[in-house]
């Protein structure tokens, strides 16, 4: 994972894995290897009450990638939180703090991230335009993009 804000000024903190934390979005480093994850994503969803599980893959040829992006390009938020574990490629949130800054995150493979309820962010691809990762649902009508 790499942090970074995208507007820095001098008086903002430092931004680290505890701000990221502050903000309420979660963020944990897993073992891929051999699906060493799935006791973490169960405990995960037993704990949060996530009852669907399901992996999504972007790629370079993805039918409609460019339509399917834009959709969360904008900045929005859900009503159920944003569950991504990444096991191959990378993306990029763009997350608002508690001080309605933008934060950077850039996930790759071995990376959790918990977006939470109602916290405004946008997703993209990064140029490589490949992302393969488990999803979890508390319900899937949650991801209704709600646009600020």
């Amino acid at each position: 994972m790499q942090l970074a804000w995208i507007d820095p000024q001098t008086d903002y903190p430092t931004l680290d894995i505890a701000h990221l934390r502050s903000a309420g979005v979660t963020y944990e480093a897993l073992e891929i290897a051999g699906e060493a994850y799935q006791p973490s994503l169960d405990t995960l969803k037993r704990d949060r009450g996530y009852i669907e599980q399901d992996v999504i893959e972007l790629r370079p040829d993805t039918e409609n990638l460019d339509a399917i992006c834009a959709k969360f390009a904008d900045e929005h938020l859900h009503t159920d939180d944003e569950v991504r574990f990444v096991l191959e490629g990378e993306g990029i949130f763009d997350i608002r703090d508690n001080d309605d800054r933008w934060m950077r995150v850039t996930v790759e493979a071995g990376d959790l991230i918990v977006v939470p309820k109602d916290k405004y962010h946008r997703f993209y691809l990064t140029d490589r335009k490949q992302i393969r990762c488990v999803r979890l649902f508390q319900d899937s009508s949650g991801w209704v993009p709600h646009y600020r």
